[in-house]
């Protein structure tokens, strides 16, 4: 019988700190609940100290969140550990994940506390979380750069003070595999009432070692990996929860350890992360990536007609990446259409199937062929509209090498349709400035990308735009095969939900 590792996913608290990720309260349930539905044990929902916000998130997340264990963050202060229990206590299974620094550069500098008083610390705020409930993880911070016999003493101290969790981080992703199996190896040698906790650990990717850490510990006595969805997270990142969990699903013959994800869910969630975080997915990334399971020689070609398996170490069906035959167009129904979202595994409601299909329809007048990315697409930007002030009602744009770019928009504020042209460097440039004029909303883009939902000349256009607003960044995506109208429903995405959390009475406008 395999062994279980147990998945404690950060996406919505590390992951969140990825440079240029602000996701609001919808954003942040929409993922959780997929999590659920993905099968992760743990959910890091937030930091709640962090701000009200945040505290609001995470406090919603165990409000409506079944299944998984909801957990929030907070360091050894008992004001940090209050505010974070009063976040979770409404979870059907809360946890409280309290830390502090025990490395000497950490304790030297930023903490300017000697390890008497860090230790000390460590056993209050556990023994503080054990008084509202009997789930509490402990974490060392920068564990991987401390001295091993101090780290030793702290971690047991903990558990002994009621850790159920010892979280052994390398927080800045300095550790290297045969290292952190060995490190791993002595805190359980060295640690005498380890055999009362659950050994985790939270590896960063700065070296691109995250995973390969990770394993390694598995290798050598841990039972829990901390990871985020697409690998996202500070700096470099985390463990790739996707790689990690395929990792010991495909050599389940060496490791011999299994986890209780439902594999199927991975794309989708995949997909859905990258989406709402505005964080896009690189061609060639492991499991998810849309190269993964690409083949374009001609010799590894012929071998997967003859034989999957001759190249392919995993059915892309494993991860929820299923290869339709059947071709949708304008011609098909809703029935057709409703049976291909089942099948892509999306639950729509009638109101949201009404949005998607009349969206299909519209697209198919464009494109011939209509592929399974394509609906994927349609979907996630129907379903995840909020209240619109704003809507796009034409443009019309003026390009070219030897002109000065020049766009005409007409935008729907309510019931009052507003028209206004601008020049810019290019025609999407043009069409941002044009719908400054009508909004009259004082912000700046930081950030823009397109990228092509499929191939072909008719392929959907993605766009992500991240417009900064005062101290806030707001996120909006647009699609479409006409790639101006793809950025203007990006602008006009992100700009509408900055007046949903904003209120619109509260707006700092354009002098």
């Amino acid at each position: 019988m395999s062994k279980r590792v147990y998945i404690f996913d950060t996406t919505l608290r590390d992951g969140e700190q990825s440079p240029g990720v602000s996701l609001n309260i919808n954003e942040k349930l929409e993922i959780a609940t997929q999590l659920a539905r993905l099968g992760v044990d743990i959910i890091e929902a937030g930091f709640p100290i962090a701000s009200e916000g945040d505290f609001q998130a995470v406090r919603t997340i165990a409000e409506n969140v079944e299944g998984p264990t909801i957990a929030a963050l907070a360091r050894i202060d008992p004001q940090d550990i209050d505010r974070a229990w009063e976040a979770v206590k409404v979870a059907k299974k809360p946890r409280i994940h309290t830390f502090i620094a025990t490395s000497d550069i950490h304790m030297k500098y930023k903490l300017q506390l000697p390890r008497e008083t860090v230790l000390e610390l460590a056993v209050k705020g556990v023994k503080h979380a054990r008084q509202y409930t009997d789930d509490v993880e402990f974490s060392p911070e920068d564990a991987s750069r401390s001295d091993l016999d101090f780290l030793c003493q702290v971690v047991e101290a903990a558990i002994d003070a009621g850790a159920t969790t010892v979280n052994i981080p390398d927080t800045v992703g300095y550790a290297t595999p045969e290292e952190f199996g060995q490190f791993i190896a002595a805190i359980r040698r060295k640690v005498s009432n380890i055999d009362r906790t659950i050994l985790s650990v939270h590896c960063h990717n700065d070296l691109g070692l995250a995973v390969a850490n990770s394993l390694a510990a598995i290798a050598n006595g841990a039972q829990q990996v901390e990871c985020a969805v697409n690998g996202i997270g500070e700096r470099a990142g985390n463990t790739a929860l996707e790689e990690m969990v395929m990792a010991l699903y495909t050599r389940k013959d060496f490791y011999d350890y299994h986890t209780e994800i439902n594999t199927k869910e991975i794309y989708r969630t995949s997909k859905q992360v990258s989406s709402l975080t505005g964080m896009s997915i690189q061609s060639n990334k492991a499991i998810v990536g849309r190269n993964a399971f690409a083949h374009e020689s001609g010799i590894h070609q012929d071998g997967v007609l003859k034989e999957r398996t001759t190249y392919e170490i995993m059915n892309p069906e494993m991860i929820g990446l299923v290869q339709n035959n059947i071709v949708l167009g304008k011609h098909s129904g809703r029935h057709a259409f409703r049976q291909r979202l089942e099948e892509l595994g999306f639950e729509v409601d009638k109101t949201e199937l009404d949005k998607a299909f009349t969206r299909f329809k519209s697209m198919a007048d464009r494109k011939k062929e209509i592929s399974d990315k394509d609906i994927e697409a349609i979907v996630e930007a129907e379903i995840r509209r909020i209240p619109e002030k704003f809507q796009l009602e034409h443009m019309h744009i003026s390009s070219g090498n030897r002109i000065v770019p020049t766009a005409t928009v007409g935008i729907t504020d309510g019931e009052t349709l507003i028209e206004e042209a601008a020049c810019g460097e290019g025609p999407v440039d043009a069409v941002f400035k044009a719908i400054d004029k009508v909004t009259n909303i004082k912000v700046s883009l930081m950030y823009y990308n397109l990228s092509a939902v499929t191939g072909g000349k008719d392929a959907i256009g993605e766009v992500t735009a991240k417009l900064k607003y005062a101290d806030q960044v707001y996120i909006g995506r647009g699609i479409s095969t006409d790639i101006i109208e793809a950025s203007a429903k990006a602008y006009i995405n992100a700009l509408n939900k900055l007046v949903f959390e904003v209120g619109e009475d509260d707006l700092q406008r354009i002098v």
